[in-house]
C-alpha cells in the first residue's frame, strides 16, 4: 500500500478507503464531472502523489489553478482550513503540506519555457488536423512533405513551409505528371489557414531548438517526479493548437520510447485536460490514431488520463480503454442530461449498496463516485468517496514566486533564444537568388557581344552582309503591303465581305 496512491474514503455511507494501484496506473484514466464539482482539485492530488513516488508528470493548466503544485499549502488559509478535518475523517493521519518539484512550460514563451517542434516532427497529418484542411489541400501538403524529404529540405517553421508552397505553385506543371494535380486554389487556401495560424500565435510553436521529451520526464535530486505544466490559459483561445499540440506530445512520446511491458510504476504521466477538445469535429482518422495511441502506449509505460465534463465527450472505444475512474456530479436538468448520466453509470461495475446513477447526481463538491483497477486488472466496484485534501497550495502561484521558478529551473536558458539555421526557406531562396545571378550574367554577356552577333543569336539576322537603307524601305513597304493585303482578305472572309461578294456577282449575273 505505502507505493498506491490514496484517493480517498469517509467510512458510513462512502468507501472505507480508495486506492490507485501503482501498478496500474499506466493503464490510463478518466476525471469527470460538472463545473465547479472538485475535478481539479482531484486532478492536483492525483499529480502530487505521482510526483511524491517518483513519477514525472505533464499536465496542461486551463485555468491556472494548477501552479500552486510549486508552493506548500498552509492550515491558516481559510482555504486550507477544513482540509485537516477531512484528512481525520478520511483516515489520513499523516497529512502535511508540501511543495513540489514543477518546471513551467508555455507554447507562447511568456508564463514558461518555450515548447517548440519542427514540421517536420508535427507531420503532414496532425499539420493538416491543425489548418481544418480538406481532403484535396491535406493531399497537397503530404506532396510538399514528400517533395521536401526527397530534395533535402528541411520543414523546421512556418516560413519553410510557405515557401515550399510557393515553389510547388511555380512547379506545378511538372510536380502533377508524377505526384497528381496541384492547384494553385489549393495552394492559396493552404496559405490563408497558415496566416490565420501564424496570427493566433502559432508561429512561436514551430522551429528551433525543439523541445525534448527527456526534459518532461525528470525526477529531482530527492527522487520526486518533477511536474511539468503547460500553461494552457491563453491556448484555449487556440483550441486546434491546443489539441494538435497535445496529441504530437502523446505520438512521439509513442514512437520514442522503448516498450517495458507491466511496470512496478510509470514511467511518465500524462494529464490530458478539457479532452472535448480533442475529439470536436475530429476527423475518423484523428480519432483512430489517438485510439491506437491509448491502447498502445501503456506498453511503453505511460498513463493518459482525460479530464472532461462528461464521458461522452471521449468516444467509446477510448472511453474502454480508461480503466482507473473518478467521477464527480453530473447535474441531470435535461432530457439530454438524464441520458449521460445514465450512459455514465453504466460504465461502472455495479454495487448492490448504492444506484450509481442517484450517486453521481448526488455528490457534492470534493466528493465522486469512484472505480479503480484491483488485481489481475479487473475493474474495482463503483465506491462513494471523500477525495483526500492537498498538500500543495491551492489557487494559482503568486507570479513572482513563479518568475524565480522559471529562472532557476533545471532547463533554464535552454529554449529561451530561437535559432533559425539553413532550411527549406534558405535553400529556396538561394536556388532562386543563383537563378536569378545567372540570367543577370547571361544578359550581360549577350549585351557584350558585338551587335551582328546579338542579332544572329537572337534569329533576327541571318547573314552576314549589312542591310541597305533601300532593301530596307522595301522591306517595309512590302510588310506593309501585306499587312494590308491580310486585313482585306480577312475582311472578305467575313460576314460583311460575303455580302459584298454576292452583291457583285449579282450584278454581274443580271447584267448578262
Amino acid at each position: 500500500m505505502d507505493q498506491d496512491i490514496f484517493i480517498g474514503g469517509g467510512g458510513a455511507d462512502y468507501a472505507e478507503a480508495q486506492w490507485l494501484k501503482l501498478g496500474y496506473a499506466n493503464r490510463h484514466g478518466l476525471i469527470a464531472g460538472a463545473t465547479g464539482t472538485g475535478k481539479t482539485v482531484t486532478l492536483q492530488i492525483m499529480a502530487e502523489s505521482f510526483s511524491a513516488r517518483g513519477v514525472p508528470v505533464v499536465l496542461a493548466d486551463v485555468k491556472g489553478d494548477l501552479s500552486g503544485l510549486a508552493a506548500a499549502g498552509s492550515a491558516t488559509a481559510g482555504t486550507h482550513a477544513p482540509f485537516t478535518e477531512r484528512a481525520e475523517k478520511i483516515g489520513l493521519p499523516d497529512y502535511s503540506y508540501n511543495a513540489f518539484p514543477v518546471i513551467f512550460w508555455d507554447l507562447f514563451g511568456q508564463q514558461g519555457h518555450p515548447v517548440r517542434t519542427t514540421l517536420s516532427e508535427m507531420g503532414p497529418l496532425m499539420l493538416s488536423r491543425l489548418l481544418e484542411l480538406s481532403e484535396a489541400q491535406e493531399g497537397i501538403l503530404n506532396i510538399a512533405f514528400r517533395v521536401a524529404d526527397e530534395q533535402g529540405l528541411a520543414l523546421l517553421d512556418l516560413k519553410d513551409l510557405q515557401s515550399l508552397l510557393v515553389w510547388l505553385g511555380e512547379n506545378r506543371a511538372d510536380l502533377s505528371l508524377r505526384y497528381g494535380n496541384i492547384s494553385t486554389q489549393s495552394i492559396g487556401a493552404i496559405q490563408r489557414r497558415l496566416l490565420v495560424l501564424e496570427t493566433e500565435g502559432g508561429a512561436n510553436f514551430f522551429g528551433e531548438p525543439a523541445l525534448e521529451l527527456s526534459d518532461m520526464m525528470r525526477t529531482d535530486t530527492d527522487g520526486r517526479g518533477v511536474i511539468s505544466i503547460l500553461a494552457a490559459d491563453k491556448l484555449m483561445a487556440a483550441p486546434r493548437l491546443y489539441a494538435t499540440f497535445l496529441l504530437w506530445l502523446l505520438s512521439e512520446l509513442f514512437e520514442d520510447l522503448p516498450e517495458v511491458g507491466d511496470p512496478d510504476k510509470p514511467r511518465l504521466v500524462f494529464f490530458f485536460d478539457e479532452a472535448h477538445l480533442l475529439f470536436d469535429d475530429a476527423p475518423k482518422a484523428l480519432v483512430d490514431k489517438v485510439e491506437q495511441v491509448a491502447r498502445l502506449i501503456r506498453s511503453k509505460g505511460v498513463g493518459v488520463y482525460f479530464c472532461t465534463q462528461n464521458p461522452a465527450d471521449v468516444p467509446e472505444d477510448i472511453l474502454g480503454q480508461l480503466g482507473n475512474r473518478v467521477q464527480h456530479a453530473l447535474r441531470a436538468f435535461t432530457a439530454r442530461d438524464r441520458k449521460a448520466l445514465k450512459q455514465a453509470a453504466e460504465t461502472y461495475r455495479d454495487n448492490p449498496r448504492f444506484s450509481i446513477e442517484e450517486a453521481i447526481r448526488e455528490v457534492g463538491t470534493g466528493e465522486a463516485v469512484t472505480s479503480f483497477l484491483e488485481r489481475k486488472g479487473i475493474p474495482g466496484m463503483a465506491e462513494r468517496t471523500l477525495v483526500r485534501p492537498p498538500s500543495s497550495q491551492l489557487g494559482p502561484l503568486d507570479p513572482t514566486l513563479r518568475r524565480a521558478a522559471i529562472n532557476t529551473s533545471p532547463v533554464a536558458g535552454k529554449y529561451d533564444t530561437t535559432l533559425d539555421r539553413e532550411s527549406a526557406y534558405e535553400i529556396l531562396a538561394k536556388r532562386a537568388a543563383d537563378a536569378a545571378k545567372a540570367a543577370e550574367t547571361a544578359e550581360a554577356e549577350e549585351d557584350a557581344q558585338p551587335v551582328a552577333q546579338r542579332e544572329y543569336a537572337s534569329a533576327r539576322r541571318y547573314t552576314g552582309t549589312r542591310v541597305s537603307r533601300s532593301t530596307s524601305k522595301r522591306v517595309s513597304q512590302d510588310t506593309f503591303g501585306s499587312a494590308i493585303m491580310d486585313a482585306t482578305i480577312k475582311e472578305l472572309k467575313g460576314t460583311t465581305g460575303r455580302r459584298i461578294v454576292r452583291g457583285i456577282l449579282g450584278s454581274f449575273f443580271k447584267a448578262r
